[in-house]
């Protein structure tokens, strides 16, 4: 009987490519981890791994790795949309200064092998842009809703991020779905507005980075 449970996930196994997907995660301190999910080997999908760090007094915090190795911070995951929203990164900056922090790592990338890509509702606003960007189809123009951006969020600032060209653009279906690049002799620090509504006060706008999911097999 045991040998014989143990052909079957031998079999499974080949045939999936993965090992069969576990039960539910536990919480990460408060916060819920919903299936498929997992933190570590027991639990939930190996495919669909995100990380937890307990290391702020216990309090729970989810992390997502992209394919470089850079953790982004987990700001909520809706399962029945099968999408998640991680942070953007943080700007380093001062007056010479006007990077992200995933800049050394040309900014995010996602393992094209895993089920996850950027979602078609993110608006992404590059700062500290070459003239090269010029020739580009991104919006780099006075009206470019990076300006906003640069004129509100960075207002009384003296760094390298308040000035010097910058551009957005939707992140749509004809891009490819698994970066978001920064890049010496391009720009060099980015941040990304989700379901972007440009007539609200760019404080209100939803900073983060939407990720989509496939459902597991």
């Amino acid at each position: 009987m045991v040998l014989t449970f143990f052909v079957f996930m031998l079999m499974n196994i080949i045939k999936t490519g993965h090992v069969s997907a576990l039960g539910s995660c536990p919480k990460c301190g408060n916060v819920e981890v919903p299936y498929p999910f997992s933190t570590d080997d027991t639990c939930g999908d190996s495919r669909y791994k995100i990380y937890c760090n307990n290391s702020n007094n216990g309090n729970g915090i989810l992390e997502f790795k992209s394919a470089e190795g850079f953790y982004y911070k987990i700001l909520s995951i809706d399962p029945s949309a099968q999408r998640l929203i991680i942070s953007p990164p943080d700007l380093v900056q001062d007056s010479d200064t006007c990077q992200t922090s995933d800049f050394p790592l040309q900014g995010l990338r996602l393992d094209e092998h895993l089920p996850f890509n950027v979602s078609t509702r993110n608006t992404v606003i590059l700062l500290n842009c070459s003239d090269n960007l010029l020739r580009s189809p991104l919006n780099c123009t006075s009206n470019s809703l990076c300006r906003v951006f640069q004129d509100k969020i960075l207002e009384g600032k003296n760094n390298a991020c308040k000035g010097g060209l910058c551009c957005h653009y939707l992140k749509d279906s004809h891009m490819t779905s698994y970066v978001i690049r920064v890049r010496p002799g391009g720009c060099t620090a980015y941040t990304s507005v989700v379901d972007i509504r440009p007539e609200d006060p760019v404080e209100k706008w939803s900073y983060g980075i939407e990720l989509q999911w496939l459902p597991p097999n």
